[in-house]
């Protein structure tokens, strides 16, 4: 007998004596093997769940349809090579699911269990790192998920004839054992089973995929490399035309070689021509479907141009012509918006009118001779304004008074031809030419004095109108120029400006302006005096409109007891 004393197990068992031992060892071991068929069952459980969840997940993806899409490509192809086998050759050599032996119905049928699995695990394995990208594009951007987009349906077509050829080779050897002339049969319509299969699992599969497809070509159209439309007419071609004509014309000819009797060949005969019909309306179907989607697509999205809608854009299917059109449309109505958002922004800076003669006729150096009307406004002690107010403050000021400025000489049809500081100068008639550019530019001015009025408050400007003959053109260099004016009106403009600060109106124009315009405008203006403004040289003719002095001036001369113009200007002097 062994000493009663103290055992340590492993396995946190606890402390024993040998009269126990043996009873406490069975017990542990008993529950390591429970433990251990535990952890194999929570092992299966979790394969098990895991394969319930990749379903789950499955199923809210495009890959049910492709695959229910691949599984009908592969049960017409099936179709079409027993119809072949049935009715496409003379009698003599057709074959019947009763004349294959017990054996090779066996094995086909398994076969045909083996592929469907083994086509479906391939199809999730090739299509999984594409679906987990479509799911979750948010995530970095995976360039071998994007590529793999782009070549599934090449790699899903190719599965599936591999899967045909395997299966067409087995067919044929397990034939041959007992038939030669049978084995080359069967070969020959495992093969057109294999070509009607891939063609018609390519175009399914490339239409279920083009959401992918218009994603993982979102930002690089010219990654993906399908068959043009060309090859594509080519391939539907040879087989639903030249592969039933080579059938058609080798059974002809089996007739005088003695290979088949004439009666023999008559139903294989019709046979085909009826079934190079059939599906060739199926495959032109899908062709055209193929081809007429993004084409109809492409006339929506220009008809949306036409109207106006630059942000139009169509999706990109795939790389074939058709895709590489879609991706140059896209591209060119970017160029559009891009060249017209442009034209806005330089139409801002120079006028729409002088910028549509720019991109129409070119900018080069230059102008020619123009009667204009020229308009200057100036505001009145803007240093003073920058002292006493903040730089926002004085900026949104400006803002308003160049926004009131362009608004009214807009109407009149003249343009802003450029911003001096706190003054404006407009032009009427040039670079288009403007039927009555004298008096459009004095009714400008009118209107103008009464919008600033009421536009600026306290703010006190100036408004001096000419007319007359000058130089309208680009002046600068070919690296830096602009739309301008040059000439006697523009400097009159700018002189009349200065003396109308004092002018109870706030408005000067010259005479001439007013001979220049149509006789309905002159009716509101009044010739005056005559100046020599500084740095011309000449006399110029005032012109006064008949409209109030501003408000400001009025109450000013009301308090001062003067009513009329000659005696503001006595107690001015």
């Amino acid at each position: 007998m062994l000493p009663d004393q103290p055992i340590e197990y492993p396995c946190h068992v606890p402390s024993l004596t040998v009269r126990s031992a043996a009873r406490e060892t069975q017990r542990v071991f008993n529950n390591c093997k429970h433990a251990a068929n535990l952890d194999v069952m929570v092992e299966r459980r979790s394969r098990w769940s895991r394969a319930v969840h990749t379903a789950r997940w499955l199923a809210g993806t495009p890959w049910p349809i492709l695959a229910l899409d691949l599984l009908r490509a592969n049960m017409i192809g099936a179709i079409f090579t027993f119809a072949f086998l049935r009715f496409g050759i003379p009698a003599d050599h057709a074959l019947t699911f009763g004349d294959a032996s017990v054996r090779n119905q066996i094995v086909f049928a398994v076969y045909l269990i083996v592929a469907a699995v083994v086509g479906g695990l391939l199809s999730i394995r090739m299509s999984m790192p594409v679906l987990i990208w479509h799911r979750r594009r948010s995530r970095p951007d995976n360039g071998f998920a994007r590529r793999r987009a782009l070549a599934l349906p090449r790699m899903l077509t190719a599965a599936n004839i591999g899967l045909w050829v395997i299966g067409g080779a087995l067919l044929t050897v397990m034939t041959g054992l007992t038939s030669g002339k049978t084995a080359i049969v069967v070969a020959l319509g495992s093969c057109i089973g294999a070509l009607v299969t891939a063609a018609l699992s390519y175009m399914q599969s490339e239409k279920v995929l083009r959401p992918i497809t218009v994603a993982a070509m979102a930002n690089d159209p010219d990654a993906s490399h399908a068959p043009s439309v060309s090859t594509r007419i080519m391939l539907f071609w040879v087989i639903v035309v030249v592969l039933p004509q080579f059938v058609i014309i080798g059974l002809a000819l089996a007739v005088p070689l003695g290979i088949a009797e004439p009666r023999t060949v008559i139903r294989p005969i019709l046979w085909m021509g009826f079934a190079a019909v059939a599906f060739g309306i199926l495959a032109v179907y899908r062709l055209v479907s193929a081809i007429t989607d993004p084409i109809k697509q492409l006339r929506r999205a220009m008809s949306e141009v036409r109207n106006g809608n630059l942000n139009a854009s169509v999706r990109i299917y795939d790389g074939s012509d058709v895709g590489l059109l879609q991706a140059g449309f896209n591209g060119m109505v970017a160029d559009l918006r891009e060249r017209n958002q442009l034209r806005n922004l330089f139409g801002r800076y120079v006028g729409e009118d002088v910028a549509r003669r720019a991109i129409e006729t070119g900018t080069e150096l230059g102008g020619e001779d123009r009667y204009v009307g020229v308009l200057f406004v100036d505001i009145v002690g803007s240093t003073r304004l920058a002292v006493q107010y903040a730089p926002r403050e004085v900026v949104e000021q400006l803002n308003e008074f160049f926004r009131v400025v362009v608004d009214v000489v807009g109407r009149h049809g003249g343009f802003v031809n450029k911003f001096q500081g706190d003054a404006a100068l407009a032009i009427f008639g040039a670079p288009l030419e403007l039927d009555n550019f004298a008096g459009r530019a004095l009714a400008a001015a009118r209107e103008l004095r009464i919008e600033l009025e009421s536009a600026l408050g306290d703010t006190d400007f100036g408004i001096g109108v000419s007319a007359g003959r000058a130089v309208a053109g680009h002046i600068g260099s070919e690296q830096r120029l602009e739309y301008t004016v040059i000439g006697d009106p523009v400097n009159e403009a700018a002189r009349l400006t200065e003396l109308a600060k004092d002018e109870p109106t706030r408005v000067l124009g010259s005479a001439r302006a007013v001979f220049l315009g149509d006789d309905e405008e002159a009716e509101h203006w009044e010739i005056g005096e005559g100046v020599e403004l500084r740095g011309r040289g000449i006399e110029t003719l005032l012109a006064r409109p008949k409209i109030g002095p501003i408000a400001e001036f009025a109450d000013a001369t009301t308090e001062i007891g003067f009513t009329d113009d000659d005696e503001v200007a006595e107690a001015d002097a």
